[in-house]
């Protein structure tokens, strides 16, 4: 992972390098449509309330908690005995970013979406409400945590997600085995490069044409950072678009010159 000083540095450098996010002069009627539609979308959506109040009652949380970690881990808590408000201040998605999923999904149409990376459910519960007919699958590999999030869906009265419990080695080709095609996936299970790409295969294999793939902390280390460059360079990838904290991957036939955007959020 970058220092907190070299992620700034990096950041700095995007902020004032990025298209300003308004849409002006944006040659892509996809992008222009993201940007007005969904980036700058600032409604207040009734599910917004209900599910930032578990995220703070878990931001307050002092149960501890065993935790299995087969990902990159945290570089903040380092234990496999944790604390589920520290877990909550460090790891879950922010709110700016986790609405603007849900906005995603409430925009572009998905039957099938798929989430590598549960924690406690405040980003799954976005994605399900963005839009209630689709059905979200959810992996997380730390049994304590998915059983955390599984209680929050009950409460939040969330019906169309399966929590899928185990590490992702082994329960994705069985999730891939039962759902053919997915239009909507967010990966935020791994932040290392080899597994990342092999989520990224994986996903094209299961993918319809007209696809969104999110991948987050594009910019957490060089190892993401290289990964995302061979994201791009895929040749079945027709549009991307980097946010800094996440990347967002079109796979359209309807998108037929090859572009890459950076835009500031």
């Amino acid at each position: 992972m970058y220092s907190p000083f070299q992620l700034a540095k990096k950041y700095l450098h995007y902020y004032f390098t990025a298209s300003n996010g308004k849409g002006h002069g944006t040659h892509s009627p996809f992008v222009f449509n993201f940007i007005t539609n969904v980036l700058n979308d600032k409604k207040k959506y009734a599910c917004y309330d209900t599910i930032e109040a578990i995220r703070q009652q878990l931001k307050k949380d002092t149960t501890v908690i065993e935790v299995e970690d087969f990902g990159a881990g945290s570089t903040v808590i380092t234990s496999n005995k944790r604390v589920v408000k520290a877990i909550a201040n460090s790891s879950l998605k922010s709110t700016k970013y986790a609405r603007l999923l849900f906005r995603m999904v409430k925009y572009y149409p998905s039957e099938n979406i798929l989430e590598l990376g549960t924690s406690f459910g405040i980003t799954t519960a976005y994605l399900a409400n963005g839009n209630a007919t689709a059905k979200v699958y959810t992996c997380e590999g730390a049994q304590q945590i998915a059983a955390i999030a599984q209680h929050n869906f009950d409460k939040l009265g969330i019906e169309n997600i399966t929590l899928v419990k185990g590490d992702f080695a082994q329960t994705l080709p069985n999730i891939f085995a039962a759902v053919n095609q997915f239009d909507f996936a967010f990966v935020d299970g791994n932040h290392r490069k080899e597994p990342t790409l092999q989520y990224f295969h994986q996903l094209l294999a299961q993918s319809s044409n007209k696809v969104i793939l999110i991948f987050d902390d594009i910019h957490w280390s060089s190892e993401m950072e290289a990964a995302w460059s061979v994201i791009q360079a895929d040749l079945a990838v027709t549009l991307t678009i980097d946010l800094f904290f996440i990347g967002i991957v079109c796979i359209n036939n309807d998108i037929k010159l090859k572009q890459h955007f950076v835009i500031r959020y």
